[in-house]
């Protein structure tokens, strides 16, 4: 019989494999891509100095973005997100070394760029096949962590809970130490259960725990430096879960500022690199998606020429990016100086435009010059829709967490708009996705946004 234990006390021998994994994986795809590109499995000596050089850069630099730490519970985004930041450095470096030294042009150019996507294809496909192996071998019972909850019943069960239904994770609950007195009935729990936390630190020791999770809400900091105490002859991991279910969070983590520890609550995706990335993204997709809509831009200003006298843009001031107003561009779809008067919240069926105007409405192509907006800067093509400031300060006296769909900029479409809360429909739910989106912001969810949008998001009964 296999000792179950056994992955978890070898754990540094699945980081060699991982290391392996990746270096392998370099080295197969160049001369992969070698064959592919230049006809020859046989690499010049010179071809083969390069993939030394990447695969050194590989080893240098991939454990600096946490490549090889334990990816427990964590999502498979986030860790293909740092597979390609990582390979993306190292591509940079070495065409950076190459430039620097004036050896670029001893290499087929073409073989770089099969061999960097080959690379980055194999490098998640073996990090996902590594993840589904080491899944199965949790969920029966391999490279386990055993572990014990400390906590009130409410909180305390709510972990074990979430823990006990994905034992993919591998973390195996044997103890749940309850510290409300006494522990009320009303629930059952599928592990053992004991009331108090006088026989924790012995319990830990002759079971041989592994982690120590304290699930305790903030106000008993008393409670939590006792149980601190009682394990501090212990050498068990020990992890804090605050009460933070009662809270609407937004890419909450944990950072370090100045040496301080800082919990942060709810904070804006889009900081450092993530920045770079969504700017990027903006920036490259605005300036060719213009470019191949242009004739159609030219043609449409035309039919808004023609339809009636006036400008060809309608230019109306909404709220964007922490909170900032900006002038959001629209091809005109109703006659001059039709909105005078009191300005209503929807009602967009009722309002006066021209048959030419109606149907770019309809066809969302009145949006089509906020792809102006996106590479001034003022907008993404990708976040929730922006609102005119008087609305802005109505709703969000009456939607809770209304303003924190600002922590990122507006966009051209959206998960709501996607999903289709768009037009009249309910503000309520059009805010949930908003936020739901800012929580799970990525560029891969950013690409799904974009292909849904063009597959069902143009022609919708909700837009007007």
């Amino acid at each position: 019989m296999i000792y179950r234990g056994l992955l978890k006390e070898h754990s540094s021998v699945l980081n060699i494999i991982f290391h392996i994994f990746d270096w392998v994986g370099i080295i197969f795809t160049a001369w992969i891509a070698h064959r592919i590109y230049l006809g020859s499995w046989l690499l010049p000596s010179s071809y083969s100095s390069v993939i030394v050089v990447v695969v050194l850069l590989a080893a240098l630099l991939f454990p600096r973005f946490n490549l090889y730490k334990t990816w427990r519970g964590a999502s498979i985004l986030e860790e293909i997100k740092a597979i390609t930041l990582a390979w993306i450095l190292v591509l940079l470096l070495l065409l950076t070394f190459a430039f620097s030294t004036k050896m670029g042009a001893q290499f087929s150019r073409g073989w770089i760029g099969v061999w960097s996507l080959l690379g980055w294809t194999i490098l998640i496909c073996s990090r996902a096949f590594l993840r589904i192996v080491l899944r199965w071998l949790r969920r029966h019972g391999f490279n386990q962590r055993r572990m014990v909850i400390v906590g009130p019943n409410n909180l305390g069960g709510e972990v074990l809970d979430r823990l006990v239904k994905n034992p993919w994770i591998g973390l195996k609950i044997v103890c749940f130490f309850c510290t409300e007195l006494p522990m009320p009935r009303s629930k059952t729990y599928p592990v053992t259960v004991v009331e108090g936390i006088e026989e924790m630190a012995e319990y830990v020791e002759r079971e041989k725990i592994d982690q120590v999770w304290i699930a305790m809400p903030f106000k008993d900091e008393e409670k939590v430096k006792n149980i601190l105490h009682e394990l501090r002859h212990r050498t068990v991991d020990i992890r804090y879960v605050p009460d933070l279910f009662g809270f609407r969070m937004l890419n909450h983590s944990i950072s370090e500022v100045a040496g301080l520890p800082v919990l942060d609550l709810s904070v804006s995706p889009m900081e450092g690199t993530n920045r770079i990335i969504k700017a990027l993204e903006d920036r490259v997709l605005a300036a060719l998606i213009l470019l191949l809509i242009s004739p159609l831009m030219v043609t449409i200003a035309i039919g808004v020429k023609l339809s009636s006298s006036g400008t060809v843009f309608y230019r109306q001031e909404r709220v964007g990016w922490n909170g900032r107003t900006f002038l959001m561009l629209k091809f005109r779809s109703m006659p001059m100086n039709i909105e005078s008067g009191e300005i209503l919240w929807g009602g967009a069926r009722n309002k006066n435009a021209t048959p030419f105007g109606a149907f770019l409405r309809k066809s969302s192509l009145d949006e089509l010059p906020q792809f102006i907006n996106v590479l001034k800067g003022d907008m993404s093509i990708v976040g929730p829709r922006p609102e005119r400031p008087m609305f802005v300060e109505k709703f969000k006296a009456e939607i809770p967490d209304y303003m924190k769909k600002h922590l990122v900029k507006a966009g051209i479409t959206g998960w709501a708009q996607i999903n289709g809360w768009r037009g009249d429909t309910d503000l309520a739910k059009r805010i949930e996705h908003d936020l739901y989106y800012i929580e799970n912001w990525s560029l891969w969810f950013d690409l799904q946004i974009i292909l849904l949008t063009i597959y069902k998001g143009f022609i919708n009964e909700n837009a007007y």
